[in-house]
Parts: C-alpha cells; sequence; structure tokens
C-alpha cells in the first residue's frame, strides 16, 4: 500500500531555506513510492484559533474554512511533515496558526475521550519537524520543540515516532543549497521514514 505523505510549508517566503529543505525529503519520499501532497500554508484560508472551545462540544471547529480539509488529511495521512523557519526564536506565526487549530484534536482525544486515528493505525505513523534558522546558536531552535511536539502528540503520533532535522545558519534566500550536507541529509532522512513506515505497516 502506498505511503500518504502530507506536508505543510509554512514559510512566508515561499522557495525559501525551509521549503527547500522540505522539498528535498518530498522528492525523496516520492522516490520510495509515496503519495505525497503539499500544502503551503501561507497560501489557504487557516483562521487563528478562537480559544471558544467549542469543539469541546462539537467534535469540530466552528470556523469553517481550508481547515476542515486540512483536519482529515492530518487523520488520513501516514507521515506528516511540518516545515517552519525559526522567526524570533521560535515558529514562524503561520505554522504556529496550523498548530493552535489541532486543537480540535486535543479536545477529541483528552475531553471527549474519542480516537484520532483508529486503533489498528496507532503507533504506524510517523511525524517530521524540518527547521531552518539564521543564527548559528546550538539553542536557536529550543524554544519551538515544546510547540512541535504538541502538535504531534495530539494527532497521535508518539514522541519516538518523530524525526526531527534542524539546519541553523542559513538566513539568506538559497543559503540552505549551500549547506555541505542538507541535502544529503534530508534524502537519508526521507529514506529511513519510508523504510520505517513500511515495517510497521506491514506488522
Amino acid at each position: 500500500m502506498t505511503i500518504d505523505v502530507l506536508a505543510f510549508a509554512t514559510s512566508p517566503r515561499r522557495h525559501g531555506n525551509s521549503e527547500t529543505l522540505l522539498d528535498w525529503v518530498l522528492d525523496a519520499m516520492k522516490g520510495e513510492g509515496a503519495a505525497v501532497e503539499k500544502i503551503v500554508v501561507p497560501e489557504v484560508d487557516i483562521r487563528p484559533c478562537r480559544g471558544c472551545n467549542v469543539c469541546e462540544r462539537l467534535n469540530r471547529c466552528v470556523q469553517r474554512d481550508y481547515m476542515d480539509y486540512i483536519h482529515d488529511r492530518i487523520v488520513a495521512a501516514d507521515c506528516i511533515i511540518l516545515a517552519s523557519p525559526i522567526y524570533c526564536m521560535g515558529l514562524a506565526a503561520q505554522a504556529k496558526v496550523l498548530v493552535d487549530r489541532t486543537q480540535v484534536f486535543r479536545s477529541r482525544k483528552y475531553v471527549l475521550r474519542l480516537p484520532v486515528v483508529p486503533p489498528e493505525r496507532k503507533g504506524k505513523r510517523v511525524g517530521i519537524f524540518l527547521s531552518t534558522a539564521g543564527q548559528n546558536w546550538d539553542y536557536v531552535f529550543d524554544a519551538a520543540i515544546p510547540s512541535v511536539k504538541c502538535f504531534f502528540n495530539v494527532i497521535d503520533v508518539r514522541n519516538r515516532d518523530i524525526r526531527y532535522l534542524m539546519v541553523n545558519g542559513v538566513d539568506e534566500k538559497g543559503a540552505i543549497s549551500r549547506h555541505p550536507t542538507a541535502r544529503v541529509d534530508a534524502e537519508a532522512l526521507a529514506g529511513e521514514v519510508a523504510a520505517h513506515l513500511q515495517e510497521v505497516r506491514a506488522i
């Protein structure tokens, strides 16, 4: 069965460093036979979470926007990839809006006590966080990680099934292409994830 990959490019700068890193992973995943869908978050209608908590009663968001489609796709996908640059030491605003709107799944999982994915698919999904930052600081990604883990946790991807590829020291557009290992690392990550998913689906 074909691996279903859902990817989110969240940078407001199209074809910048984080999206290029994402495209390398997706191209390699396609080479492994995966079906790939990339959603460019700044170009679709995703409104901020209202904090109304109505999803705790309805099991869905009260807002009717592109998240209706995204919520269904997140449940269906075998691999979910979130790609974001680091802005002011955290996720880009466009990525954070997407993360916040997965509040529906938090309500489903922890308030309504309903499954996010069918029991037979639990433990058989992978999340990938791809990120780039202009600074060379070792800690430049640290503030983004809790939000990333929250995102994957509420959509039923375990911490052990999250993969990370974070590249710092790439600031201006196109800098990622001159990085000595980023492309090789992206392709290797794609191959590892594809092999892992094939293995767990065979169990």
